[in-house]
């Protein structure tokens, strides 16, 4: 495992139901590992989905995520941006915060689509990895990701779209290692 690059992903969905809403915008940052030591960024990219089911959607959740249908003409379907997720995430070890969340649409994405996952079986959570590190600090009373990049002095301008999420994610991660 020490050796396995890191795929840092965070998604945007209609909702929180995997089962019946969907994934509209996946964001991704591979970050090499040598020795169990983090590496550097060997590639970040931002996927938009398609949405089939909109009327599943909640608007709340359309809101907070910015979706509009201009911004998604061009999105892939979801087996087209599966199948690059898989492509470049091959053999990485998938981390996430709040990994439960985004592995249940992930998961069933790929069974969805009818593509390969060729991640590496291991996970990582990086709100339970904060816990682990930060549950003795009287200060640190939230672990989402907002008010662990606020702790950490990490901007995060565009919070609630995918790759600026992940981006914020991997600098939370850095920040722990160092604890």
């Amino acid at each position: 495992m020490k050796n396995k690059n890191l795929a840092f992903v965070d998604i945007e969905t209609t909702g929180f139901n995997p089962e019946t809403q969907e994934i509209i915008e996946i964001g991704c940052v591979i970050v090499s590992q040598n020795d169990g030591i983090l590496g550097n960024v060997v590639e970040e990219f931002e996927l938009k989905i398609k949405p089939e089911k909109l009327e599943n959607a909640d608007p709340e959740a359309l809101s907070i995520n910015g979706y509009n249908e201009a911004e998604w003409l061009f999105a892939s379907n979801l087996e087209q941006a599966m199948q690059v997720f898989a492509d470049k995430t091959k053999e990485c070890i998938f981390v996430a915060h709040n990994v439960a969340f985004d592995w249940s649409f992930i998961a069933k994405a790929f069974a969805t689509s009818g593509v390969e996952n060729k991640m590496f079986y291991a996970k990582i959570d990086t709100i339970s990895f904060a816990f682990a590190k930060l549950h003795k600090d009287q200060n640190v009373t939230r672990y989402n990701l907002g008010s662990l990049c606020e702790r950490f002095g990490i901007t995060n301008d565009r919070a609630h779209t995918a790759l600026a999420d992940t981006r914020a994610t991997v600098e939370v991660y850095r920040k722990l290692l160092e604890l």
